[in-house]
């Protein structure tokens, strides 16, 4: 017979529910509301080309001298950005081909200038329709100097027939909202903790062999949820490296991968009694998730390792490897959804009979359809159709708007983690009443009144493995007897 630890979920009333989904989406939008009042996440220096050029050279060719707005640690990273205005009247939708030039160096304290490398010459491709699209000079990850100088110059575009008007914009994180998303990333590493202490706290009175699937799974998540709002943040304002913001992007990529194999594990798990076998029911999770996991992973280190060497690399300089590694990530991601699909239909055909196994089931599937909906709502707002461009890693952070934006996502998942928690873990009568109903074995063993308010009837109870026809040709055999 099969112990388990019993949850919160099974005392709810309807009532409750609701008031649980309530409670859930006004904090979510208070999260929003208090982004929406925030500081905006972006702040922009743009530049007339005409003012930086140098005399008796056009406007198509440079160079360009730009100086960047005065820098601190709180500026987080550095975007170089050029926007081209073309005079083609109606000409209509055009691309040109061109080469771009960059020379960085970096002003110190002292104001001391120093090389930071050699001139760097890269292919691109100016492409107008009603407008130009943006083109991204350079991308620094993290700032080691107080301001950059920088030397542009085109090769390509001075046969152009029409017109070129030039636009360069610098784009820094805004101090101010730095120092809010400090203070916000705390106060989700404090709520996490506290969560994760008192979710410990009310099972420690149970064996850790007799939590449920999603006990379990939860006392996973929770401390990676810590990790997710990462409590070495303020690292990243106290050293100039690019370690704290790599190892920020692991620890995002960590825990929204366990959140994937949570969804897996637990719609299989729901519906597996007795011991579940890492060779079949572990191991093709791992593989699917894993691949995730390495993909976004190697995105991630690919894209700093190129910048720290060359601050203008695109993925459109690798184009072929980039496109390959897209496709891959799609095929993981639509095997992975097609899996999900097959075990939540599995699992809702099969347990649709079972009281107890059912509750979870539906609690679980609508509190998380309800998430995936948000999310789905708030990629499309923030990145809209070109979401997986060539070069959307370096280009994802510039798109946020305002602090609503940014505490979204993490108010969303924090808040996802809290609900979970307060209704799989134990009520304070539950140490009396420590085993489910939804056992067959216990069920036939013990009547009692809630079987008339489920209506769980001993004959009215699926097969598991023959064993309710054991039982039944058992206890019939022993009526013949006597």
């Amino acid at each position: 017979m099969e112990l388990l630890a019993p949850m919160r979920l099974y005392t709810l009333s309807k009532r409750h529910f609701v008031l649980v989904f309530v409670f859930f989406l006004i904090c979510f939008g208070l999260t929003i509301f208090i982004g929406i009042a925030g500081p905006k996440v972006i702040s922009e220096q743009e530049h007339n080309g005409d003012q930086l050029l140098l005399r008796n050279f056009s406007v198509k060719t440079g160079p360009f001298n730009l100086v960047s707005p005065p820098l601190t640690t709180y500026n987080q990273q550095l975007w170089l950005t050029c926007v081209m205005q073309a005079q083609h009247g109606n000409m209509g939708d055009f691309q040109q081909p061109f080469e771009i030039n960059v020379e960085l160096k970096g002003v110190m304290q002292d104001a001391s200038v120093m090389h930071i490398n050699n001139a760097h010459q890269k292919s691109r491709t100016l492409h107008c329709g009603t407008q130009c699209d943006e083109i991204i000079v350079l991308h620094l990850g993290y700032l080691n100097y107080t301001q950059y100088q920088v030397m542009v110059s085109f090769n390509g575009l001075e046969n152009v027939t029409y017109e070129i008007k030039v636009k360069f914009v610098w784009k820094t994180y805004n101090p101010t909202f730095s120092q809010v998303e400090i203070w916000f990333r705390f106060v989700f590493v404090v709520l996490t903790f506290m969560v994760t202490c008192l979710f410990a706290h009310s099972l420690r009175k149970f064996s850790m062999r007799d939590w449920g699937i999603e006990q379990k799974w939860m006392s996973i998540l929770l401390p990676m949820l810590l990790l997710y709002n990462d409590p070495f943040f303020p690292l990243s304002f106290l050293v100039n490296s690019w370690f704290p913001g790599t190892l920020d992007t692991f620890f995002q990529a960590l825990f929204l991968c366990a959140l994937l194999l949570f969804w897996l594990c637990v719609y299989h798990g729901i519906r597996v009694q007795g011991e579940r076998k890492c060779l079949t029911f572990y191991l093709p999770k791992l593989i699917i998730v894993g691949l995730l996991w390495l993909s976004a992973v190697t995105l991630g280190i690919w894209q700093t390792v190129n910048e720290l060497q060359d601050p203008t690399y695109q993925y459109k300089v690798d184009i072929a490897n980039f496109q390959g590694m897209k496709v891959f990530f799609l095929i993981v991601v639509a095997l992975y959804i097609l899996y999900l699909i097959f075990l939540v239909v599995r699992a809702c055909s099969e347990l649709k009979n079972m009281p107890y196994s059912d509750l979870r089931l539906k609690f679980l599937t609508a509190l998380t359809f309800v998430v995936l909906v948000i999310s789905m709502a708030i990629l499309y707002l923030r990145f809209g159709a070109k979401a997986l461009q060539d070069n959307f890693v370096a280009e994802l952070s510039t798109h946020y708007q305002n602090s609503a934006e940014f505490l979204s996502f993490y108010g969303l998942l924090n808040f996802y983690l809290y609900t979970l928690a307060f209704v799989y873990s134990p009520s304070k009568n539950a140490l009396y009443d420590s085993q489910l109903k939804d056992n067959p074995a216990f069920s036939m063993l013990n009547d009692s009144d809630d079987e008339v308010i489920y209506g769980s009837d001993y004959e009215d109870m699926p097969l598991q493995n023959g064993r309710a026809i054991k039982a039944t040709a058992k206890y019939q055999d022993e009526s013949d007897t006597d």
